[in-house]
């Protein structure tokens, strides 16, 4: 809490104050706020990063749901081979599979697109081995009813089996959104030739001449703003949604 703390304190001090060690900022100063709002597009920054966000933890819960029910209700050859390939690309790292990646948006032509960020994210192997525990779990005799009245695959998942696992799906969009929007290292080796998400924009108070420490602080306390006021908003559902699926 205390990095938090700074961050906020420094963030409102007064612009020749933001080297100062004493704990509490006084007087009160907004005009870091201000002077950061000036030097970047603060509102087209945390729009686009909603965005990324948004349509990355869509693209993961998506194909979670659609592979983990593949491998929780049907049965096929290879199908325990198949789930730990699938699977054991969670423990590969991060650094093995970015170059890859890398060259692959180069070839398609998405470097410094926001496409480009969010295209090889989503899918995502920590949601899918989620996904298929729930999956796993869900009464088999409520499938079978549901063909017995003679609905498809299709009408089955999306009628009878993700309206029963909301609680689930939700516990996981919520981490899967978080983590997307406070990804960095991955828009910066994707946008090297603009900050067009908040995160980089951090980037542009760093300068040969020195560090703009209190606009930067300003830029990163707004960046966390959104997931603050979506946890305050959603804290019951939020802490139920985790409850109710199992998730810790």
């Amino acid at each position: 809490m205390f990095p938090i703390y700074w961050l906020v304190a420094t963030s409102l001090r007064r612009p020749g104050d933001v080297s100062s060690l004493t704990p509490l900022p006084w007087p009160l100063s907004v005009e870091n706020y201000f002077d950061a709002a000036d030097k970047v597009d603060v509102t087209r920054l945390m729009l686009n990063t909603f965005g990324v966000a948004l349509a990355s933890t869509c693209g993961q819960l998506l194909i979670a749901i659609l592979a983990s029910y593949a491998f929780a209700v049907y049965r096929f050859k290879f199908q325990g081979l198949l789930y730990l390939a699938f699977v054991g690309t969670w423990l590969v790292p991060y650094q093995v599979t970015m170059l890859p990646n890398y060259f692959l948006l180069n070839q398609l032509g998405l470097l410094n697109t926001l496409s480009g960020v969010v295209v090889p994210t989503l899918s995502s192997a920590l949601a899918v081995l989620m996904m298929r525990t729930h999956m796993s779990g869900f009464p088999k005799e409520l499938i079978e009813a549901a063909r017995m009245d003679g609905r498809s695959s299709w009408s089955i998942l999306w009628t009878v089996v993700v309206p029963n696992l909301r609680p689930a799906l939700a516990a996981l969009a919520i981490l899967l959104f978080i983590n997307s929007w406070n990804e960095y290292f991955w828009p910066a080796v994707v946008l090297q030739s603009s900050n067009d998400v908040l995160q980089l924009g951090l980037r542009s108070f760093m300068g040969t001449e020195g560090d703009q420490w209190g606009p930067m602080m300003a830029l990163a306390g707004l960046a966390c703003l959104p997931i603050f006021v979506l946890y305050v908003i959603l804290q019951r559902h939020i802490v139920n949604a985790f409850v109710r699926s199992g998730l810790k």
